[in-house]
């Protein structure tokens, strides 16, 4: 398919800085895709010179499987496409004698995080998880505003801020001592470097003299000054983005990065991508009323050439079960009535826990179905077992890393060994596995226990040697002497499940030697190289699914962006659910109106929104009223179904006009 003329000219505006606001559906991605071919072979740039960056490694991979289509290999060569988190891990990984920081550091978690923050506020907290993460968040919060400890400090007002603050002071110095580094150090650090080193920073301007963008109001304020530090004054970038569909401000996202483009950047052109590709006028029709309401950084209208399309059903129901009951049936009818397939459908909602009853509804009536968000791979017990062992290999300092695996498979070394091993370790300063090797430990072990901890030691000693000249055979070799596929079948609830356990080990070391070996388009890594990769890989991505198979999509609003779908259904829309109750009481309704509109926009063909008049809350039965944001549409554009009357017969033709015109929209657009 043609660019229209706004696509092109976003694709030809080189010159300088460029935002592209790209409305829901408007082709976006083809956009970037296209910039970068025009950079290479009209511009002539170097693809080395060229970087795209976005915030999934799903996004990542798509435009990269994109590229690969509008590019040969020989002129992709040495282009870098990557998520943020990745292309700060490379600048850490090149300047880590800059960062004061080992060649082989490690990567935390979020477990990890958890595990280590529980540690060091035993004595304040005693282990209460909603406190351990709400400083988890906090510290998080503060390392994207670029906030260090000592200026945490200075700020702190209240006790628990000063507590919190000092809490902080102690996890970094922990990691710092560890030469471990958590996700957020993976912009904050890159970016302090390249503010205060002249010389790294012209080094990276250099390297990378064009910069894309994607999903720029998704951006915090340490990934703007990244960005800000990368173009510097030649400012030769395109970001994309849209203001509208803003809906990540508790991630640290900020939408006022958009104003902040335009004052640091005043030859900003800003180019806007207004006609959709994906919906009926109707359904844009009524996105564009509903996000009227909110103040806009810069006005945009999106049209459609797909036909006006359907009215947009409003059910009611009495309660949740109820809801839940009618929006399945009215599914069940609408698939009969289009011999339609379940995988055009999907159904949305504000919170994970409304997907219960539908869930409950769909398999009372054998209808298939999925719900995004399942166990990530890198989140299977065995393979973060398999994480542990490798982390400990590039980085014997990962006291996280040693204690997960110390007794996995049992080697009768229990929690009084590791406790007397741990004191002595805090006793001499130096980490877990170091503390193993030093002599003075008869003085707290002996016997049996010490005997074991050696044995195991020295086994690991050789592996760590062999891992510098043959990785992969260490690989095979630490398989083999921890008996870890003995351990997988006697640990796992039957032969089946233990066989599919040992799939996934036997996928991540494949993936492994893929990562050492290299192509023609990446790199071949260090194994340090590697499992920081994959360490990266687990936090950015916990929901990868490959399947897609015939069923129902189940999904939270926040997780169906950037998809799309024939058939929507939007339920919960009572005023508590969307919007939610906290964002009622903390005056963020804005937010909650731009998640209604990108749900509204996951609309391709036909839109239903559901409601219930009642729902239990702490075991209390409250009325609730329809949610503001079903008030706020067009009601021409509705039916609400208990008002619904039987359709005149001009109506019925009109409605049959307006499918059939949208019917011949979508096939010419196809072809």
């Amino acid at each position: 398919m043609r660019l229209n003329s706004s696509q092109q000219q976003a694709v030809e505006y080189v010159s300088g800085p460029c935002l592209v606001l790209a409305g829901a559906g408007s082709g976006k991605t083809r956009v970037i895709i296209n910039k970068i071919a025009y950079l290479i072979r009209v511009k002539e740039y170097l693809p080395r010179h060229i970087v795209a960056v976005t915030f999934t490694n799903k996004a990542a991979r798509e435009m990269k499987e994109r590229i690969a289509h509008s590019l040969s290999k020989q002129e992709a060569r040495g282009l870098k496409i990557s998520t943020f988190h990745t292309l700060g891990l490379d600048i850490v990984r090149r300047e880590y004698k800059h960062l004061g920081i080992k060649s082989n550091f490690s990567l935390f978690d979020d477990h990890d995080q958890f595990a280590l923050l529980k540690e060091l506020t035993q004595q304040w907290f005693e282990g209460d998880k909603d406190l351990i993460n709400q400083l988890r968040a906090t510290i998080s919060n503060w390392k994207n505003d670029i906030i260090d400890s000592t200026i945490a400090m200075a700020r702190a007002q209240t006790n628990k801020e000063k507590l919190f603050a000092h809490c902080y002071q102690l996890y970094e110095k922990q990691l710092k001592a560890c030469s471990i580094l958590d996700f957020d150090d993976l912009i904050l650090l890159p970016t302090l470097l390249l503010k205060t080193n002249e010389e790294v920073r012209e080094k990276w301007q250099n390297r990378i003299r064009y910069l894309l963008v994607d999903e720029y109001q998704d951006t915090n304020t340490s990934q703007y000054e990244f960005i800000k530090l990368l173009v510097g004054s030649r400012a030769k970038f395109t970001v994309v983005g849209d203001d509208d569909q803003s809906i990540y401000s508790w991630r640290g996202a900020r939408p006022k990065n958009l104003i902040l483009l335009k004052q640091d950047f005043p030859k900003l052109e800003v180019i806007k991508l207004e006609q959709n590709y994906r919906s009926s006028g109707r359904i844009l029709k009524v996105a564009n009323i509903l996000i009227e309401n909110n103040p806009h950084i810069f006005e945009k209208k999106l049209f459609s050439e797909l036909g006006y399309g359907e009215h947009l059903k409003v059910i009611s129901a009495d309660n949740e079960e109820h809801e839940a009951e009618k929006v399945v049936n009215d599914l069940i009818g609408h698939r009969f009535a289009n011999n339609s397939q379940y995988g055009q459908y999907a159904i949305l909602y504000r919170g994970n826990h409304q997907s219960r009853l539908i869930e409950k509804m769909l398999m009372q009536y054998r209808i298939p179905y999925r719900i995004s968000g399942g166990t990530s791979f890198f989140a299977r017990i065995e393979i973060k077992d398999l994480m542990a062992y490798l982390r400990l290999l590039t980085n014997p300092d990962d006291d996280n890393a040693f204690i997960r695996i110390i007794n996995t498979p049992k080697r009768e070394i229990g929690p009084a060994t590791i406790q007397k091993l741990g004191e002595w370790a805090n006793q001499r300063g130096v980490s877990l596995y170091h503390a193993s090797h030093d002599m003075g430990l008869t003085e707290l072990l002996s016997g049996k226990r010490l005997e074991t901890l050696h044995t195991f030691i020295h086994w690991f000693d050789s592996l760590i040697e062999k891992s510098h000249t043959e990785p992969m055979e260490t690989i095979h070799e630490l398989l083999h002497g921890m008996h870890y596929e003995s351990w997988i079948y006697e640990t796992s609830t039957s032969p089946t499940a233990g066989q599919m356990r040992m799939r996934n080990v036997e996928q991540l070391v494949t993936w492994l030697q893929e990562m050492l070996q290299g192509d023609e388009i990446d790199e071949a890594l260090t194994l340090e190289q590697a499992v920081a990769r994959f360490t990266l890989r687990d936090m950015l991505e916990r929901n990868k699914t490959e399947e897609e198979l015939d069923q129902v999509q189940l999904m939270t609003l926040h997780a169906s962006k950037g998809l799309e779908f024939p058939y929507v259904y939007l339920v919960g829309m009572s005023e508590g659910l969307l919007p939610h109750q906290t964002s009622i009481d903390e005056d963020n309704i804005e937010e909650e109106r731009r998640l209604a509109y990108v749900g509204i926009t996951r609309a391709q063909q036909e839109l239903t929104f559901s409601f219930s008049r009642q729902r239990k809350q702490f075991g209390e039965t409250v009325y609730v009223e329809p949610s503001r944001f079903l008030l706020e549409l067009p009601q021409d554009d509705l039916v609400w179904q208990d008002q619904r009357n039987e359709l005149s017969p001009e109506k019925k033709m009109q409605q049959g006009q307006s499918r059939l015109a949208m019917l011949k929209a979508q096939i010419a657009n196809a072809k």
